[in-house]
């Protein structure tokens, strides 16, 4: 995957994503056969977009998550500045797929984490972190199907990254908190009371903190202050549709909310 070919691939995605159509795959002598090749077309569509790095996702964090759209690990995507919505925002769905909102806990970071050959622990990584938030994440991808695309194209694809809702950095000792056995309850449109746990991001929103520190660290990338990492989801994702509203309880943690219209 020289630079070219990353351009290529990424200039179909983002025109995909501007259309809010849909592309059955990368072609052949531009689709990533590698996750490095993956996170080659996410830079070469960072720069492509003009828009501002805001921070990283992470994907499948569950095993279910995983078995879903057959991948063995967890994905890093890129959220970037023009996608990112206010706390108790309206948010169109517009022609996303998906049509699931997802419930996270956040990490805005307070300095740098540079990329080095030793790995970073979760206490180092923690560290490193300023705020937590809760969060909202509405994916969606640019693949007709990305079930099967396959974790290269997925990453290309940014890790299906699309809206995100950043609440409010939490007042609460949240670093003397069990983040693993953490409950989250989801309030979605006073029809269903959904109930999540922070073990199921990965074991521990910790542990995918450092995942992501590690992951970016791999591919000689800073993950920097001021950026957010949002770890992915600690319930099954939910279905929405217009109409629609979502509150998310973290308890102490604090709450964020949104809204979705047609």
């Amino acid at each position: 995957m020289n630079d070219s070919l990353a351009r290529e691939a990424a200039r179909i995605l983002w025109n995909a994503w501007q259309s809010q159509q849909r592309v059955k795959a990368l072609p052949e002598q531009c689709r990533p056969s590698t996750r490095a090749d993956g996170y080659a077309i996410q830079a070469a569509l960072l720069a492509l977009s003009g828009r501002a790095p805001y921070g990283w996702k992470i994907a499948a964090t569950s095993a279910a998550g995983q078995a879903h759209i057959g991948v063995d690990g967890p994905l890093a995507g890129r959220l970037l500045s023009g996608q990112i919505d206010d706390d108790g925002a309206t948010i169109s769905l517009g022609a996303t797929q998906m049509r699931v909102a997802e419930v996270e806990f956040a990490f805005r970071m307070g300095r740098d984490l540079a990329p080095r050959a030793v790995p970073y622990s979760i206490d180092e990584v923690l560290d490193a972190v300023g705020t937590l938030h809760p969060a909202i994440e509405i994916p969606d991808s640019r693949y007709e199907d990305f079930v099967h695309a396959g974790a290269p194209q997925l990453i290309a694809d940014n890790a299906c990254a699309h809206r995100f809702v950043l609440g409010p950095a939490t007042d609460a000792d949240w670093r003397a908190i069990d983040l693993r056995a953490h409950t989250v309850d989801c309030d979605v449109a006073g029809r269903a009371r959904l109930h999540g746990k922070g073990e199921n991001v990965l074991g521990d929103p910790r542990i995918a903190m450092a995942w992501i520190a590690n992951e970016l660290s791999g591919i000689g990338q800073v993950l920097a202050a001021g950026q957010v990492v949002t770890t992915g989801t600690c319930l099954a994702p939910i279905a929405i549709g217009p109409g629609d509203r979502l509150v998310a309880d973290f308890g102490p943690i604090g709450r964020v909310r949104a809204g979705f219209a047609s």
